[in-house]
Protein backbone atom coordinates (compact mmCIF):
# COMPACT_ATOMS: atom_id res chain seq x y z
CA UNK A 1 0.00 0.00 0.00
CA UNK A 2 0.99 3.77 -0.60
CA UNK A 3 1.62 6.07 2.45
CA UNK A 4 -0.86 8.25 0.72
CA UNK A 5 -4.65 8.03 2.60
CA UNK A 6 -7.09 10.24 2.08
CA UNK A 7 -9.94 9.72 4.62
CA UNK A 8 -12.67 11.96 2.46
CA UNK A 9 -12.46 9.12 -0.40
CA UNK A 10 -11.92 5.71 2.28
CA UNK A 11 -14.75 3.24 2.80
CA UNK A 12 -15.14 2.67 6.40
CA UNK A 13 -16.87 -0.55 7.99
CA UNK A 14 -17.97 -0.92 11.67
CA UNK A 15 -18.50 -3.69 13.10
CA UNK A 16 -20.23 -3.55 16.28
CA UNK A 17 -22.82 -0.49 16.12
CA UNK A 18 -23.30 0.17 19.83
CA UNK A 19 -21.97 3.15 22.14
CA UNK A 20 -18.38 3.08 20.49
CA UNK A 21 -19.35 1.78 16.95
CA UNK A 22 -22.74 4.12 16.96
CA UNK A 23 -20.78 7.33 18.35
CA UNK A 24 -18.01 6.40 15.81
CA UNK A 25 -20.01 6.15 13.24
CA UNK A 26 -22.08 9.27 13.79
CA UNK A 27 -18.35 11.25 14.34
CA UNK A 28 -17.62 9.78 10.74
CA UNK A 29 -20.29 10.77 9.34
CA UNK A 30 -19.88 13.10 5.93
CA UNK A 31 -16.25 13.01 6.70
CA UNK A 32 -15.67 9.55 4.36
CA UNK A 33 -16.82 8.36 1.09
CA UNK A 34 -19.03 6.13 2.45
CA UNK A 35 -19.87 4.56 6.11
CA UNK A 36 -20.64 0.51 6.09
CA UNK A 37 -22.57 -0.77 9.54
CA UNK A 38 -22.19 -4.88 10.62
CA UNK A 39 -24.15 -5.86 13.46
CA UNK A 40 -25.81 -8.74 14.66
CA UNK A 41 -29.06 -7.03 16.01
CA UNK A 42 -31.37 -6.20 13.00
CA UNK A 43 -33.12 -3.56 15.29
CA UNK A 44 -29.82 -1.75 15.71
CA UNK A 45 -29.21 -1.90 11.90
CA UNK A 46 -33.10 -0.94 11.18
CA UNK A 47 -32.42 2.22 13.77
CA UNK A 48 -28.99 3.39 12.17
CA UNK A 49 -30.34 3.40 8.70
CA UNK A 50 -33.49 5.25 9.97
CA UNK A 51 -31.71 8.01 11.16
CA UNK A 52 -29.10 8.12 8.27
CA UNK A 53 -25.89 6.77 10.33
CA UNK A 54 -24.70 4.75 7.91
CA UNK A 55 -24.97 4.67 4.12
CA UNK A 56 -25.20 0.66 4.14
CA UNK A 57 -26.14 -1.72 6.94
CA UNK A 58 -25.89 -5.65 6.90
CA UNK A 59 -25.87 -8.75 9.93
CA UNK A 60 -23.26 -10.36 8.27
CA UNK A 61 -19.81 -8.80 6.49
CA UNK A 62 -19.57 -11.30 3.76
CA UNK A 63 -21.45 -8.30 1.16
CA UNK A 64 -20.05 -4.92 2.81
CA UNK A 65 -15.97 -5.74 3.97
CA UNK A 66 -15.52 -6.70 0.28
CA UNK A 67 -15.94 -3.06 -0.60
CA UNK A 68 -14.02 -1.62 2.71
CA UNK A 69 -10.84 0.31 2.95
CA UNK A 70 -11.13 0.30 6.91
CA UNK A 71 -12.47 -2.22 8.92
CA UNK A 72 -12.85 -1.18 12.76
CA UNK A 73 -13.76 -4.01 15.18
CA UNK A 74 -15.95 -2.06 18.01
CA UNK A 75 -16.75 -5.61 20.12
CA UNK A 76 -16.12 -7.13 22.76
CA UNK A 77 -12.52 -8.33 23.37
CA UNK A 78 -13.24 -12.01 22.73
CA UNK A 79 -15.45 -11.24 19.88
CA UNK A 80 -12.65 -9.12 17.99
CA UNK A 81 -10.14 -12.25 18.54
CA UNK A 82 -12.52 -14.28 17.14
CA UNK A 83 -13.50 -11.99 14.64
CA UNK A 84 -9.73 -11.41 13.37
CA UNK A 85 -9.45 -15.04 13.33
CA UNK A 86 -11.89 -15.28 10.56
CA UNK A 87 -11.38 -12.48 8.51
CA UNK A 88 -9.53 -14.04 6.01
CA UNK A 89 -12.07 -15.62 4.77
CA UNK A 90 -14.58 -12.70 4.87
CA UNK A 91 -12.42 -10.27 2.23
CA UNK A 92 -9.28 -10.79 0.07
CA UNK A 93 -9.15 -6.91 -0.73
CA UNK A 94 -6.14 -4.90 0.35
CA UNK A 95 -7.26 -2.94 3.83
CA UNK A 96 -6.56 -1.14 7.38
CA UNK A 97 -7.57 -3.28 10.81
CA UNK A 98 -8.14 -1.06 13.36
CA UNK A 99 -10.05 -2.26 17.01
CA UNK A 100 -11.52 -0.54 20.02
CA UNK A 101 -10.48 -3.23 22.22
CA UNK A 102 -10.02 -2.00 25.87
CA UNK A 103 -7.04 -4.70 26.12
CA UNK A 104 -4.45 -4.90 23.71
CA UNK A 105 -1.96 -7.41 24.00
CA UNK A 106 -3.80 -10.75 23.14
CA UNK A 107 -5.94 -8.66 20.21
CA UNK A 108 -2.51 -7.77 18.74
CA UNK A 109 -1.13 -11.56 18.86
CA UNK A 110 -3.98 -12.23 16.77
CA UNK A 111 -3.79 -9.69 14.31
CA UNK A 112 0.07 -10.36 13.80
CA UNK A 113 -1.40 -13.53 12.37
CA UNK A 114 -3.33 -12.33 9.46
CA UNK A 115 -2.48 -12.30 6.26
CA UNK A 116 -0.64 -10.18 4.09
CA UNK A 117 -3.68 -8.18 2.34
CA UNK A 118 -4.51 -6.96 6.15
CA UNK A 119 -2.93 -3.88 7.52
CA UNK A 120 -3.85 -3.85 11.18
CA UNK A 121 -3.42 -1.71 13.86
CA UNK A 122 -4.25 -1.93 17.90
CA UNK A 123 -6.43 1.13 19.05
CA UNK A 124 -8.65 2.20 22.22
CA UNK A 125 -10.42 5.14 22.71
CA UNK A 126 -10.77 6.21 26.37
CA UNK A 127 -13.86 7.27 26.63
CA UNK A 128 -17.71 5.96 27.22
CA UNK A 129 -20.60 5.56 29.07
CA UNK A 130 -21.84 2.77 31.48
CA UNK A 131 -25.32 2.58 29.66
CA UNK A 132 -24.34 0.95 26.12
CA UNK A 133 -26.33 0.34 22.51
CA UNK A 134 -26.64 2.68 19.56
CA UNK A 135 -29.47 4.81 21.49
CA UNK A 136 -27.00 5.64 23.55
CA UNK A 137 -24.27 6.81 21.22
CA UNK A 138 -23.33 10.41 20.68
CA UNK A 139 -21.39 12.34 17.67
CA UNK A 140 -18.91 14.05 20.69
CA UNK A 141 -17.97 10.95 22.48
CA UNK A 142 -14.74 10.81 21.31
CA UNK A 143 -13.97 14.27 21.34
CA UNK A 144 -10.69 15.71 23.39
CA UNK A 145 -10.73 11.66 24.24
CA UNK A 146 -7.51 9.99 24.53
CA UNK A 147 -6.97 7.73 22.16
CA UNK A 148 -4.62 5.35 22.49
CA UNK A 149 -2.75 3.62 19.14
CA UNK A 150 -0.85 0.54 19.46
CA UNK A 151 0.63 -0.86 16.24
CA UNK A 152 2.29 -4.19 15.56
CA UNK A 153 5.54 -4.25 13.58
CA UNK A 154 3.94 -4.89 10.49
CA UNK A 155 1.55 -1.92 10.36
CA UNK A 156 2.57 0.32 7.65
CA UNK A 157 3.01 4.08 7.06
CA UNK A 158 -0.55 3.68 5.26
CA UNK A 159 -2.25 2.47 8.12
CA UNK A 160 -0.38 5.29 10.73
CA UNK A 161 -1.92 7.92 8.77
CA UNK A 162 -5.50 6.65 8.16
CA UNK A 163 -5.51 6.27 11.91
CA UNK A 164 -4.20 9.45 12.23
CA UNK A 165 -7.02 11.27 10.20
CA UNK A 166 -9.64 9.09 11.83
CA UNK A 167 -8.59 10.54 15.28
CA UNK A 168 -8.59 13.88 13.79
CA UNK A 169 -11.61 14.33 12.49
CA UNK A 170 -13.25 12.87 15.84
CA UNK A 171 -11.74 15.55 17.83
CA UNK A 172 -9.53 12.86 19.90
CA UNK A 173 -6.13 12.86 21.19
CA UNK A 174 -3.59 10.51 19.94
CA UNK A 175 -1.24 8.63 22.05
CA UNK A 176 0.97 6.12 20.93
CA UNK A 177 2.76 3.40 23.09
CA UNK A 178 3.40 -0.43 23.48
CA UNK A 179 0.21 -2.99 23.41
CA UNK A 180 1.96 -4.59 27.41
CA UNK A 181 2.24 -0.86 28.66
CA UNK A 182 -1.67 0.29 27.44
CA UNK A 183 -2.77 -3.36 29.67
CA UNK A 184 -0.82 -2.47 32.48
CA UNK A 185 -2.01 1.27 32.98
CA UNK A 186 -5.87 0.26 31.95
CA UNK A 187 -5.75 -1.82 34.54
CA UNK A 188 -5.14 0.73 36.92
CA UNK A 189 -7.45 3.42 34.83
CA UNK A 190 -9.98 1.71 34.09
CA UNK A 191 -10.96 -1.95 34.82
CA UNK A 192 -9.86 -1.79 38.76
CA UNK A 193 -11.68 1.20 39.00
CA UNK A 194 -14.89 -0.70 37.72
CA UNK A 195 -14.17 -4.02 40.20
CA UNK A 196 -13.92 -1.05 43.07
CA UNK A 197 -17.54 0.16 42.04
CA UNK A 198 -18.65 -3.58 41.85
CA UNK A 199 -17.79 -4.27 45.29
CA UNK A 200 -19.19 -0.89 46.40
CA UNK A 201 -22.42 -1.70 44.92
CA UNK A 202 -22.53 -5.49 46.18
CA UNK A 203 -21.39 -4.13 50.02
CA UNK A 204 -23.93 -1.56 50.55
CA UNK A 205 -27.48 -2.65 52.01
CA UNK A 206 -30.35 -2.50 50.08
CA UNK A 207 -32.40 -0.87 52.41
CA UNK A 208 -30.03 2.44 52.39
CA UNK A 209 -30.71 3.21 49.07
CA UNK A 210 -32.60 6.50 49.68
CA UNK A 211 -29.77 7.70 50.96
CA UNK A 212 -27.78 8.04 48.05
CA UNK A 213 -26.35 11.25 46.78
CA UNK A 214 -24.21 12.15 44.25
CA UNK A 215 -21.21 10.89 45.80
CA UNK A 216 -22.40 7.26 45.91
CA UNK A 217 -23.39 7.42 42.25
CA UNK A 218 -20.73 8.89 41.21
CA UNK A 219 -18.29 6.21 42.93
CA UNK A 220 -20.39 2.94 41.66
CA UNK A 221 -21.95 4.14 38.23
CA UNK A 222 -19.35 1.54 36.67
CA UNK A 223 -21.47 -1.54 38.15
CA UNK A 224 -23.91 -0.48 36.07
CA UNK A 225 -22.09 -1.79 32.77
CA UNK A 226 -23.10 -5.32 31.62
CA UNK A 227 -20.87 -8.10 32.12
CA UNK A 228 -20.75 -8.79 28.99
CA UNK A 229 -18.50 -6.01 27.98
CA UNK A 230 -16.39 -6.43 30.71
CA UNK A 231 -15.41 -9.97 31.75
CA UNK A 232 -13.42 -10.47 28.50
CA UNK A 233 -11.40 -7.44 29.06
CA UNK A 234 -10.72 -8.68 32.85
CA UNK A 235 -9.50 -12.06 31.25
CA UNK A 236 -7.21 -10.61 28.78
CA UNK A 237 -5.71 -8.86 31.22
CA UNK A 238 -6.02 -10.09 34.20
CA UNK A 239 -2.28 -10.24 35.50
CA UNK A 240 -2.34 -6.91 35.30
CA UNK A 241 -5.54 -6.40 36.95
CA UNK A 242 -4.42 -8.79 39.73
CA UNK A 243 -1.51 -6.54 40.20
CA UNK A 244 -3.74 -3.67 40.46
CA UNK A 245 -6.20 -4.86 42.98
CA UNK A 246 -3.19 -6.03 45.01
CA UNK A 247 -1.86 -2.38 45.31
CA UNK A 248 -5.72 -0.84 46.24
CA UNK A 249 -6.03 -3.40 48.77
CA UNK A 250 -2.95 -2.81 50.19
CA UNK A 251 -3.74 0.93 50.56
CA UNK A 252 -7.49 -0.24 51.62
CA UNK A 253 -6.16 -2.08 54.17
CA UNK A 254 -3.47 0.30 55.30
CA UNK A 255 -6.70 2.76 56.10
CA UNK A 256 -8.71 0.35 58.12
CA UNK A 257 -5.93 -0.45 60.25
CA UNK A 258 -5.68 3.38 61.11
CA UNK A 259 -9.40 3.50 61.80
CA UNK A 260 -9.26 0.53 63.71
CA UNK A 261 -6.24 2.03 66.07
CA UNK A 262 -7.83 4.96 66.47
CA UNK A 263 -4.77 6.52 64.90
CA UNK A 264 -6.51 9.32 63.12
CA UNK A 265 -3.09 11.09 62.94
CA UNK A 266 -1.67 9.18 60.45
CA UNK A 267 -5.21 8.88 58.60
CA UNK A 268 -5.20 12.38 58.43
CA UNK A 269 -1.88 12.45 56.62
CA UNK A 270 -2.65 9.36 54.23
CA UNK A 271 -6.13 11.63 53.38
CA UNK A 272 -4.29 14.39 52.69
CA UNK A 273 -1.74 12.89 50.51
CA UNK A 274 -4.55 10.77 48.45
CA UNK A 275 -6.00 14.37 48.26
CA UNK A 276 -2.71 15.83 46.56
CA UNK A 277 -2.61 12.20 44.45
CA UNK A 278 -6.16 13.06 42.79
CA UNK A 279 -4.99 16.45 42.03
CA UNK A 280 -2.03 15.54 40.53
CA UNK A 281 -3.13 12.90 38.64
CA UNK A 282 -6.06 15.30 37.34
CA UNK A 283 -3.89 18.22 36.62
CA UNK A 284 -1.48 16.01 34.68
CA UNK A 285 -5.10 15.03 32.37
CA UNK A 286 -5.95 18.34 31.72
CA UNK A 287 -2.19 19.35 30.63
CA UNK A 288 -1.59 16.79 28.36
CA UNK A 289 -5.22 17.62 26.31
CA UNK A 290 -3.82 21.11 26.11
Amino acid sequence: MEDGFRLQDSRIAIIGLGLMGGSLALALKGKCAALYGIDTNPATLRLALDKHIVDQADTGPVTLLPQADVIILSVPVPVIIDFVQKLSSLTHKPCIVLDLGSTKTDILRAMSTLPENFDPIGGHPICGKEKLGLDHAEANLYQTAPFVVTALERTSAHAREAIKQIIFAIGAHLIEMSAEEHDRALAFTSHLPFLISSALALSTPSEYSPFIGTGFRSTSRLAGTPSSMTLGILQSNRQNVLNALSLFQKQLSEIQNNLAADDFQTLEGTLNHSRTMYQSLISNLQSSNI
